[in-house]
Order: structure tokens, then C-alpha cells, then sequence
């Protein structure tokens, strides 16, 4: 007895601690191996540079990142306004751009409050500023400038004051909020941020009472502030008369169920299920359990082949099914499409990951690169490893169509 015992506690080492650090091992140098690969021009996988992939979308959308470049070159206004007012009624697409424009601004904000604060530095040392970029102030502060545009967001602000009556703009604004909150969860503002983002999901809700886009954001809100489930769930009430199949709604919603918030992964579960039993085709729900799955993976995996369970080779196979059943421009594709790619490497089913990669490389907006310090980076990663292990499983670079 006290051999077999003996035999068990050794299989047991080699399992939870053995086994998974080979596997960590042969993963990095699979890595590094595709790493170069994909770095590489001659690869012939035509993937875009580590330092070229855009933060701000998840997947192309050409008319999008013409109206956003012009809106940040110039600081006005008008281009995005006009983009999302020429979006009209495609509710899942304007919730799209709306994420992508208030992201936008919020990362132009940040990066014009780490340039001040370099120059600031500069200026208490007796330097001449950062990267070359021309100073102005009156000694209370100090703006950078790329020819004569400040670029600090201001274009946003301007939005809002010169057209209050704008849906659009309200609805890039309270998003606009939302991120801000988000990124400052341990500051004192952050609820008051929070709650002034509701305010103005309301007014842009009143603004155009048929669009579900504000009500969406409001589930950011809710979710943070700890909604009742009476309330969160009239809430709801709200965007599913308006949008009964949005997928991004489902996605804004999805954490509040889930243990890390206001339920459990019972709640999270039957909310995912629930929605995509009852979907039609041409939606992305059937999709929506790979991300309930995501939300209640352990932090540390000790479950070897915990990637080829039952559970989440369902959850795969559905996203995969949803996917292919939709339009390929369909806007929240590509979010289903990164997910599938960090499932399908980590589930070593390499060639479907790439399948998955030649869709969306060039873009890593999306969970779950986003919840990563470096997104570009993480995403990369990931790309790395399905290249080598494809490549290791017998397949060949072919450039994409």
C-alpha cells in the first residue's frame, strides 16, 4: 500500500509540476522559434511588424482608420462625426466605432499626459523637452505639438460643446468616460467618473431613443458600480428591445454574471447558454460560451489537457460554427476570432489558428490581448507559438490571399 501510495504521489508531482513546466519549456522555445518567423519578411506568412499592429481596432475597418486619422491630424471633430452619422442604424457596427473612437481618444489623452509630464521633467532639469516636439506655454504648463496640432484629444471636448445635440458625440464621450474610469480604478475620482458617465449614457440615450449603443455603454457602468439584478436586468430590458441579437452587447454584459463581479460561473454559464440556444443564424452568439469560459479559467493550470476537455472543445467548436456562419465584414467577428486564437494555441490546434490569424493580423483591439499590459506583445506572442507549432505539425508558409 505505502508503494502504491508512493507511485501515486510521484504521479502526482510529475503532473501538476513536471509535466506543465516541460510543456512551458518546449511552448517558449516553439515561441521564440515562430517569433522570428513571424518577424521575419521571407516567413511568408505576410504578418504585420510587432511595432505596426493597431491597438484601436479589432479587425480592419478602412473607413474607420481614414475618419480617426484625420480627426487626430487635424483635432477636428468633423470626420469621425460624420463616419458614425453615415453608420446610421447598423447598431453592431456603431457600437464598434464608438469603442474604437472614444479608445482613440483615451490613448491620445494618456500618451499627451506622459509627454507633458516628460516635459515638465525636462524643464525642471534645464532640458529642451521630449522627442523633439516643439513646447508652448505660459509657465503654468506645456503642450506638445506635431507641426502646429496639439494632439491631446481636445477634438472630443470640442465635440461635445459645438454639438451637444450630436447622438454621436454623446455616445464617444460617455464611452470616452468609461475607459477613463476603467484605467483609474484606484483613484478617488473613479466612481465619480463612473457616475458621470451614466449621466451622459442618458443624455445621448435621450438623443436617439431607438439606438441601443448608450445602454450598452451603461453596462460598463453597471458592472462597476455593482448594479442591483433588478436593475441591471431592466437595464438589459433596455438593449435587448432595441438589439435583441447584439453580440457586443453580450460581451458588455457576460462579466456581471461571472464570479469576478455580481454572480457566479453558474450565472455566467446560463447566461451565455441561454443566449446562444436562442440565437438565429447569422449571429455570433452561439459564440458567447467560449467567452463565459474564458471568465472563469483557473489562474494557475494544473488540469493537464485542460484545453482539449469536453467543455471547452464544445465552447471552440460553436465559436468556430459562429464564425462561419456570419457576413466576413460582420463587425464583431474579429473579437470572436482573437478568442479563437488564444483557445485554439493553447488547445495546440495550430493550423486552425492560423486560419483564425490570417483574418485579423494587423489588429489586437480586442480581449483577450487588452487585458495585457502590452497587447501588441501578448498578441504577438501568441502568433508565434501557432506559427512554430504549425510548422512543427508539418504545415508551410503560404501567403495569404
Amino acid at each position: 500500500m505505502e508503494a502504491l501510495l508512493l507511485l501515486i504521489a510521484l504521479t502526482a508531482v510529475f503532473g501538476v509540476l513536471v509535466a506543465p513546466a516541460l510543456r512551458r519549456r518546449r511552448l517558449a522555445q516553439q515561441g521564440a522559434q515562430g517569433l522570428a518567423k513571424a518577424a521575419s519578411p521571407s516567413a511568408g506568412y505576410g504578418f504585420v511588424p510587432v511595432g505596426q499592429l493597431d491597438v484601436r481596432l479589432p479587425g480592419p475597418d478602412p473607413a474607420l482608420v481614414e475618419a480617426l486619422e484625420e480627426t487626430q491630424r487635424t483635432q477636428t471633430w468633423e470626420p469621425v462625426a460624420q463616419l458614425l452619422a453615415l453608420t446610421g442604424d447598423e447598431w453592431e457596427l456603431r457600437w464598434q466605432r464608438v469603442l474604437s473612437i472614444a479608445g482613440a481618444a483615451a490613448l491620445e489623452l494618456t500618451e499627451s499626459r506622459a509627454r507633458d509630464a516628460e516635459g515638465d521633467s525636462a524643464r525642471a532639469e534645464g532640458g529642451s523637452g521630449a522627442d523633439g516636439a516643439r513646447k508652448e506655454g505660459d509657465g503654468a504648463g506645456v503642450s506638445f505639438t506635431k507641426g502646429d496640432v496639439v494632439r491631446d484629444a481636445r477634438w472630443l471636448r470640442a465635440w461635445r460643446s459645438e454639438r451637444a445635440s450630436d447622438p454621436g458625440g454623446a455616445q464617444v464621450y460617455a464611452q470616452f468616460l468609461v475607459w477613463q474610469a476603467m484605467a483609474d480604478t484606484g483613484s478617488a475620482d473613479h466612481r465619480i467618473i463612473l457616475e458621470e458617465a451614466r449621466t451622459v449614457c442618458r443624455t445621448a440615450a435621450g438623443l436617439a431613443p431607438a439606438d441601443p449603443t448608450p445602454y450598452v455603454t451603461e453596462l460598463h457602468v453597471a458592472r462597476a458600480l455593482s448594479y442591483r439584478r433588478a436593475d441591471f436586468e431592466e437595464l438589459w430590458s433596455e438593449v435587448t428591445r432595441r438589439a435583441p441579437h447584439h453580440m457586443g452587447a453580450h460581451l458588455v454584459a457576460l462579466p456581471y454574471w461571472s464570479e469576478r463581479w455580481s454572480g457566479s460561473k453558474e450565472d455566467a454559464d446560463t447566461f451565455a447558454r441561454t443566449a446562444a440556444a436562442a440565437s438565429p443564424e447569422g449571429t455570433l452568439l452561439a459564440a458567447l460560451p467560449l467567452f463565459a469560459v474564458l471568465e472563469h479559467l483557473p489562474e494557475v493550470n494544473v488540469v493537464r489537457g485542460l484545453y482539449q476537455s469536453a467543455e471547452i472543445e464544445t465552447a471552440i467548436e460553436a465559436a468556430e460554427f459562429a464564425v462561419d456562419q456570419v457576413e466576413g465584414d460582420h463587425p464583431v467577428r474579429p473579437h470572436v476570432l482573437h478568442l479563437l486564437v488564444w483557445f485554439l494555441v493553447r488547445a495546440e490546434r495550430y493550423a486552425e489558428a492560423m486560419d483564425a490569424l490570417q483574418v485579423v493580423d494587423g489588429f489586437v483591439g480586442a480581449v483577450p490581448w487588452v487585458d495585457s499590459a502590452d497587447p501588441a506583445a501578448s498578441y504577438a506572442a501568441y502568433r508565434a507559438l501557432a506559427i512554430s507549432g504549425f510548422e512543427a505539425s508539418g504545415g508551410t508558409a503560404i501567403l495569404p490571399n
